[in-house]
């Protein structure tokens, strides 16, 4: 039985490393290909034809969501598998319906990621069972509370959304603009927007916003 090719992207080397070794240690897996970042992947994808592609949603350059998207609109025929740290339910929605195929928390990796690249590979759809608990929840809870209820956190676009994180840990305008290849002039029109949907005015009101959907840790 031929393996199945599976390629790593996520910006953190030792992380990376670990999953490779893992991986290749599985019978049925080969490791065909890294990158550290979302161009990189895109370049990766077209040299290395893996069958399963594990991202990673914070990447610099090009984010996850984003990557997933060209990913599918540039016909590449590959499962997409998320890792990642955030457990944030609107994340998960909206990177599923930009192609992706499985939603997987990096706390659950050692028990969740072969079961994950098993099943996407076979066709299937794979979400950590945490996750998947979660969004049964609130979609019980938003049919209680009818469809007029919406917290403008979901208003936010994935880009948003990667910047109030760094926000939130307090990174400056130069820094976020350096991990997303973008202008600090950039980030804090970012910021502004971002404050204006969300109706905050102060700094502290943004991280209690991302200590509530817990985009950061307290």
């Amino acid at each position: 039985m031929d393996k199945i090719r599976i390629a790593i992207a996520d910006d953190h080397t030792v992380l990376r490393s670990g999953l490779k070794a893992m991986l290749n240690y599985h019978p049925q897996f080969e490791v065909v290909g890294e990158a550290a970042n979302g161009l990189e992947t895109l370049e990766m994808m077209e040299k290395c034809h893996p069958n399963v592609l594990i991202l990673d949603l914070a990447m610099p350059v090009m984010g996850g969501v984003e990557c997933v998207k060209e990913i599918r609109h540039r016909g590449i025929l590959c499962r997409i598998l998320i890792l990642t740290m955030y457990d944030d339910e609107e994340y998960v929605k909206e990177v599923m319906r930009a192609g992706a195929d499985g939603y997987i928390l990096k706390r659950s990796a050692d028990t969740e990621l072969i079961e994950g690249i098993l099943r996407v590979h076979s066709g299937k759809k794979f979400l950590n069972e945490n996750l998947s608990e979660k969004l049964m929840e609130n979609l019980l809870r938003a049919s209680d509370e009818g469809p007029d209820h919406q917290d403008p956190y979901f208003l936010l676009s994935s880009r948003e959304r990667e910047v109030i994180r760094y926000l939130a840990r307090g990174y400056t305008n130069g820094e976020i603009g350096a991990r997303l290849s973008l202008s600090p002039k950039t980030i804090d029109t970012y910021r502004s927007r971002i404050m204006d949907k969300l109706k905050v005015r102060r700094k502290s009101e943004l991280v209690n916003y991302a200590i509530k959907y817990k985009l950061i840790n307290t």
